[in-house]
């Protein structure tokens, strides 16, 4: 990878005389974009797998990672504001320490991580919720058709996409102010038991507790992941520089208000055994509410929220494809764009087989944690690249993050990916996979950029 410029410039030019993608998202589908983005799945299917590392305190995770998730989005406001390109991650890692390799392996993660939460988006999908309709459809076959039909959607246009996500934002969104009103009526009618909210799962206290509560809080970050993939939109905003900042900070202050609200009314309605034994938990609190809400309107309503995430994370990891493809991270076919439609077929193609390969091996709770596990590293390396790219000055004006934001930031994101957390092994193994699948793919490309540099001198 040239550690120079990378070749797509900020007004969204693109090598070879690739038509550039389409500036079509604006301010406040910016925000919509990140708001729906990170609402979805990982609140409406794993919050009673958070339930069940912690107990009725639920609300604990989710304010702990709030607060993780606005120290790194602060570095990533300030880092999309230096450098608005596609990339992401990948291209802020390769700007601040220069190592190919890294910068490949970073790049991979990130788009394994959303691959992975499409397919645990996928899950949830095929699971509780879609049976309150119908039991009959094998979840494994509901699961890979939906991933189908959300790669033909993203094949479609980023305009048509993203208005999408604005349409199911929305309902989405309906969903959680359901919960939050059903929640608040139990509760001023005598429902609810609140000593659940200071009940913890793990027995004793000391390191049993800390273990506990990181355990729960690693696989609740999952819920907060999305903001980052909204950097890798950055050459189809209007004004990337101005635009992002507000939209970022918006977009995680709003959700994680939200979770917070959402899984205290869970706590309180729902004891943490049955949050934890559902795959649609949010469902439990309707049916636990007191009031009369037809089940299959919600259960329609969650199958919304996660068809939202899973869309946008297809985007995200199709158009970190075409970044790469740019930055010659990835053979340059992988950055063809559909001339008609100007979407990058390439990735999208590719991401899509990837997503039905995770779907086929995994369950919402692994893929959720193995999502959260991966950007978690990402986010530590992201955290340090700030401070290093801080001697990198660039002409334009940009946000600026105090300093102490990415070195907190860096800290606790190391320490929720660390064996404190009680994760699962299989997740450290399908990480673990998926890296060593990201290494065979550094190999190959060093070959065939080996290859094409022998034929240009041959032919010179």
């Amino acid at each position: 990878m040239a550690t120079s410029t990378p070749p797509t410039s900020a007004s969204g030019g693109a090598p070879d005389h690739q038509p550039s993608l389409k500036r079509a998202i604006g301010p406040k589908l910016l925000i919509l974009f990140v708001v729906g983005d990170i609402l979805g799945t990982g609140i409406y299917a794993t919050t009673g797998k958070v339930a069940g590392k912690v107990g009725g305190a639920l609300w604990l995770p989710f304010v702990i990672g709030f607060v993780v998730a606005l120290l790194t989005a602060a570095s990533y406001v300030e880092l999309v504001g230096k450098y608005p390109k596609a990339a992401g991650a990948a291209l802020y890692t390769q700007r601040a320490f220069k190592v190919p390799f890294l910068t490949f392996i970073i790049a991979f993660m990130v788009m394994c991580s959303g691959l992975s939460s499409a397919s645990a988006a996928a899950r949830a999908f095929s699971g509780d919720y879609f049976q309150e309709f119908t039991t009959a459809i094998p979840p494994t076959l509901i699961a890979i058709v939906f991933i189908l039909a959300l790669a033909s959607l993203a094949l479609r246009g980023v305009s048509e996409s993203v208005k999408t996500n604005v349409v199911l934002t929305l309902v989405e969104l309906t969903g959680l102010l359901i919960i939050l009103v059903i929640g608040t009526w139990a509760v001023l009618t005598g429902g609810g038991e609140p000593s659940r909210l200071g009940e913890f799962q793990a027995e004793g206290t000391g390191y049993a507790l800390l273990t506990s509560v990181l355990g729960a809080t690693a696989l609740g970050f999952f819920a907060f992941v999305g903001f980052e993939d909204s950097v890798n939109m950055a050459e189809e905003t209007k004004d990337p520089v101005r635009t992002f900042p507000r939209a970022i900070f918006t977009g995680v202050a709003v959700t994680g208000t939200i979770y917070v609200l959402v899984a205290l009314v869970s706590s309180l309605l729902v004891p943490y055994q049955t949050l934890e034994q559902s795959s649609g938990p949010l469902l439990e609190v309707v049916k636990a509410g007191g009031v009369s809400f037809p089940p299959k309107l919600f259960a329609a309503i969650a199958l919304f929220a996660v068809t939202n995430s899973a869309l946008i994370n297809i985007m995200m990891a199709s158009r970190l494809c075409y970044g790469l493809a740019n930055e010659k991270v990835l053979p340059k076919g992988m950055g063809r764009v559909l001339r008609h439609r100007r979407t990058p077929i390439t990735g999208i193609i590719f991401v899509t087989l990837l997503a039905i390969g995770l779907v086929s091996t995994g369950e919402i709770e692994g893929l959720g944690d193995t999502t959260a596990f991966l950007l978690l590293c990402v986010f530590a390396v992201v955290n340090v690249a700030v401070l290093v790219l801080r001697k990198d000055s660039v002409a334009h004006e940009h946000f600026r993050t105090p300093t102490i934001l990415p070195v907190l930031g860096a800290i606790t994101a190391i320490i929720l990916a660390s064996p404190l957390s009680e994760r699962a092994a299989d997740v450290y193994i399908r990480a673990g996979v998926l890296i060593g699948i990201g290494i065979v793919l550094w190999a190959v490309n060093k070959v065939w950029m080996k290859l094409s540099h022998e034929k240009e001198a041959a032919r010179g």
